[in-house]
C-alpha cells in the first residue's frame, strides 16, 4: 500500500531510537515526508531514498510544543519514552513526566486542532503483568506489576478515551522482546539479546541469570516496524485497540544465549562461553515471568504477521554490528 503514503506528512517521536531507526528504514521508500522528533543535541544519520526527512530538535515534557508540531500531520508514531523499569520505579513522578503527560498533551493539542490524525503507540506486552497461561492474547486481564508498565498503560488508556471522543484514530502495539539492527540501548535491562551479540563480537563471556529457562517471544525489529505501517495503513480496522506485537513463538533466554553464541562462532569465528550465574537479589517478577504473544487478532484486522525467525534475526543483527565495530 505504497500509494497511502503519497503526500503523507508523518512525525515520529524518539526519532533517536530504536524503534524509529528500524521504521525510518521500512518508510524510506514511501513517497512521505517524514519528521524525526529528537533532543536538542542527538545527531541523526542521514536518511537517502523517496521519503523527506526533516528533523526538529524539542522536549515532548514541554506541552507547548505540540501545536506547532502537528501543523499538517497525517500520522504520528509516538515512541519517545524512558525504557527503563528500574529507573521507573526509582523516580515514579520523572518517568510519568516523560511516559504519560506527553500523550496527553499530543492528543489535547489534536484535539484543539480538529484535524483527527492517526495516532500509533509503542506499548509493552508487560503491561499485562504476569501470565499465568500462554500464549497471551488481547482478552488477558491487566495488572502492571511495575511503574513503567503502569504508566505505558496511562498512557495507552488516554489514547483510547481521546479515540473515543474522536479527536484522533490510533491505536497501541504492545510489544513483545524487541531485537536486531538499530542504534544500542543505554538502559541495562532493555536491549539484551542486542547487547548479548555485541558482547560476542567483543569476544566476551556472556551470562545467564540462574537455569534460564524463562519463556520470551522475540520478535526482529523489522517485523515490528512493518507492523505499525501495516496498523497505519488500516486504521479503520485498528482504531481503538491495543493489539500484541510478537513472533508467536517462545524461546527461553538460555535458549537464545546460547544461539548467539553458536551463530557468532559459524560466522565469525569468534568463540564465547556461556555461563549460568546466580541472579541478583532484586530481579522484577517481570524479569521472571514466561510469555509468548497470540498476535491472531491483529493479523486478522491487518494482514501483518512476523516473517524473522530468531536463527535468521540474530544472523542478520550479527553482520550489522559485525560491521559497526570494525
Amino acid at each position: 500500500m505504497k500509494d497511502f503514503w503519497s503526500n503523507k506528512k508523518v512525525l515520529i517521536t524518539g526519532a533517536a531510537g530504536y524503534l524509529a531507526f528500524g521504521l525510518v528504514q521500512l518508510l524510506n521508500d514511501r513517497s512521505a515526508s517524514i519528521v524525526r522528533l529528537i533532543r536538542s543535541g542527538v545527531p541523526l544519520t542521514p536518511r537517502l531514498g523517496k521519503a523527506e526527512v526533516s528533523e526538529v530538535h524539542a522536549d515532548i515534557r514541554e506541552s507547548s510544543i505540540w501545536d506547532e508540531l502537528l501543523e499538517g500531520v497525517d500520522v504520528i508514531f509516538h515512541f519517545a519514552a524512558q525504557t527503563s523499569a528500574t529507573a521507573a520505579d526509582a523516580d515514579p513522578v520523572g518517568d510519568m513526566s516523560i511516559n504519560v503527560l506527553p500523550m496527553v498533551s499530543l492528543l489535547e493539542a489534536c484535539r484543539r486542532a480538529k484535524s483527527v490524525p492517526t495516532v500509533l503507540f509503542a506499548g509493552s506486552a508487560t503491561e499485562c503483568g504476569l501470565p499465568r497461561s500462554m500464549p497471551v492474547d488481547e482478552t488477558w486481564a491487566d495488572e502492571p506489576v511495575t511503574t513503567y508498565d503502569l504508566h505505558k498503560l496511562m498512557a495507552e488508556n488516554y489514547l483510547k478515551y481521546y479515540t473515543q471522543q474522536g479527536a484522533v484514530r490510533g491505536a497501541t502495539l504492545r510489544l513483545a522482546n524487541v531485537y536486531g539492527p538499530g542504534p544500542g540501548n543505554s538502559n541495562a535491562d532493555r536491549g539484551i539479546l542486542n547487547l548479548m551479540v555485541r558482547r560476542a563480537l567483543g569476544g566476551n563471556e556472556l551470562t545467564v541469570y540462574g537455569t534460564g529457562d524463562y519463556l520470551r517471544d522475540y520478535v526482529f525489529v523489522e517485523d515490528v516496524a512493518s507492523a505499525f505501517v501495516a496498523a497505519a495503513e488500516n486504521i479503520d480496522a485498528v482504531n481503538g485497540g491495543h493489539y500484541l506485537v510478537g513472533s508467536g513463538k517462545g524461546h527461553t533466554v538460555a535458549e537464545a544465549i546460547q544461539l548467539v553464541a553458536a551463530r557468532v562462532a559459524s560466522m565469525i569465528g569468534v568463540e564465547v562461553d556461556v555461563k549460568h550465574v546466580e541472579p541478583p537479589g532484586n530481579l522484577s517478577p517481570v524479569d521472571t515471568r514466561n510469555f509468548v504473544a497470540c498476535t491472531r487478532l491483529f493479523q486478522d484486522r491487518t494482514g501483518w504477521r512476523a516473517r524473522v525467525c530468531l536463527k535468521e534475526g540474530i544472523d542478520r543483527t550479527i553482520r550489522f554490528y559485525e560491521k559497526e565495530m570494525r
